[in-house]
């Protein structure tokens, strides 16, 4: 069985209708990821700095063990900072402009120039601090946070180093970069979103390329073998997935399983048979950037020419919580807010919703607010559930419905997450999402009975 799997894979590789040709090559890649750093460095910081009431922000990393901000930060042919890499951004509102330097041996691609010559003082600390008195910062910024993880890049060894130079001076004034480091992470360019189109093109492809005869052969396919493609598949194209795919099954001959089985526990060759209900969560990293997406298919009999239309309709309900989600999301409303009023207005409605929306962008799981967790539907007690929404950011829309179907005398979970962005004019889809399930197999017009 597992050879045929295999064989199948391997036939099917050779007829796709694929977007391989949007993905650019590894030169190309890295032109494109050092302009858009370069305008990110050019126009975002200083607005982002400005707006955070920072004026130096300071970041420190070693090889191997780079703050997670410092890695967005890093020109393409940099794939781990060297050696100890320290970063200092100055910026001077009054005559606007913004010194970006490094205080170590090599420049830090064009844009970060390296402030440290080893043979005029070869200790990089006391350089650091030469340049901090020049500039004579009124809030050093550090990336040190209890709350948010990825604004929590400085390690213990390297604060303490610097504390052990830092005159007390400085050293109170040194404040907290969780905000503007979560500000730098969720922000998105305008070139950037013109990229996340094609981003969630790909993305789709894939899994309207996974969830067809290409791959799936019921009785013969397994689940597994359908996790392994999207992983075989992004790898060919010459990207990355930033988390295992999966890939469950919903079926009338069985009761609902809870969320974190759906999602974690269940067995790993389960056959994929006519009459299932298939679920999959698949998300791509390209050009610095992730996406993250979760769509359902509806595996066909021999004698059925559609989808039932109890499953059409069960799967419209969760389409109806996406619209429920989208229409509260307000600039400056907290994550918790957005999650509760959202839940009463999907349950007044008669809906069973949960909702676990999560930013996109930088990471899968990135900076910002957090609107609800699958475990914890009542509010994120966590400082990201209470942080504000914010104009040009990304948001993977994840979320499910549960709805009993007669017919198969079971509850039923329509699954879906899609990219949205959030900006003035108000939220889109970043790719457009799901309105109707994929059958398996497709139909053929130029067939009938």
């Amino acid at each position: 069985m597992k050879y045929n799997c295999i064989l199948l894979v391997l036939l099917s590789l050779l007829t796709w209708n694929t977007n391989a040709q949007q993905v650019l090559p590894m030169r190309e890649r890295a032109r494109v990821i050092d302009e858009i750093l370069e305008e990110r460095f050019e126009f975002l910081l200083p607005q982002l700095m400005d707006s955070n009431g920072i004026d130096m922000w300071l970041l420190i990393s070693r090889e191997y063990n780079e703050d997670p901000v410092v890695k967005t930060m890093l020109p393409a042919n940099w794939l781990n900072a060297r050696r100890r890499t320290i970063l200092v951004f100055y910026r001077d509102r009054k005559n606007n402009t913004i010194e970006k330097l490094a205080i170590a041996r090599y420049n830090v691609g064009k844009a970060i120039i390296s402030a440290w010559d080893k043979e005029k003082e070869p200790d990089q600390m006391k350089r650091l601090i030469e340049v901090i008195r020049e500039f004579n910062p009124e809030k050093i910024g550090l990336n040190y946070s209890k709350d948010f993880n990825i604004g929590d890049g400085i390690v213990k060894t390297d604060y303490d180093l610097l504390m052990s130079y830092l005159p007390s001076k400085y050293q109170k004034r040194i404040v907290s970069a969780e905000k503007l480091s979560t500000a730098w992470i969720e922000t998105r360019t305008p070139r950037e979103m013109e990229i996340y189109q094609q981003l969630v093109a790909i993305t789709h492809q894939i899994i309207e390329d996974a969830f067809s005869e290409k791959v799936i052969t019921p009785g013969v396919t397994s689940i597994t073998d359908v996790e392994w493609f999207f992983r075989q598949r992004a790898n060919d194209l010459g990207l990355k997935t930033w988390f295992h795919p999966t890939v469950d099954i919903q079926r009338s001959s069985s009761q609902l399983v809870s969320h974190i089985e759906s999602f974690s526990n269940r067995p790993d060759d389960l056959l994929i048979r006519e009459g299932d209900l298939l679920h999959c969560d698949f998300g791509i990293t390209y050009l610095r950037l992730n996406t993250d997406c979760q769509e359902m298919a509806y595996v066909r009999s021999s004698d059925e020419t559609q989808i039932p239309q109890y499953l059409i309709e069960a799967f419209q309900t969760g389409n109806k919580v996406q619209d429920v989600l989208i229409a509260n999301m307000k600039k400056g409303k907290t994550g918790n807010e957005i999650l509760k009023a959202s839940l009463d207005q999907a349950k007044a409605a008669g809906l069973r919703p949960s909702i676990y929306t999560h930013p996109l962008g930088s990471y899968g799981h990135s900076s910002g607010t957090t609107i609800g967790m699958w475990d914890s539907q009542g509010g994120v007690e966590k400082a990201d559930g209470y942080y504000p929404l914010n104009y040009n950011t990304v948001y993977a829309i994840e979320l499910n419905n549960t709805i009993f179907i007669d017919q198969w005398e079971t509850d039923v979970r329509i699954m879906l997450e899609e990219a949205g962005f959030f900006g003035e004019d108000g939220f889109r889809y970043v790719g457009g999402r799901q309105k109707e399930m994929f059958i398996i197999p497709r139909l053929s017009s130029h067939l009938g009975n």
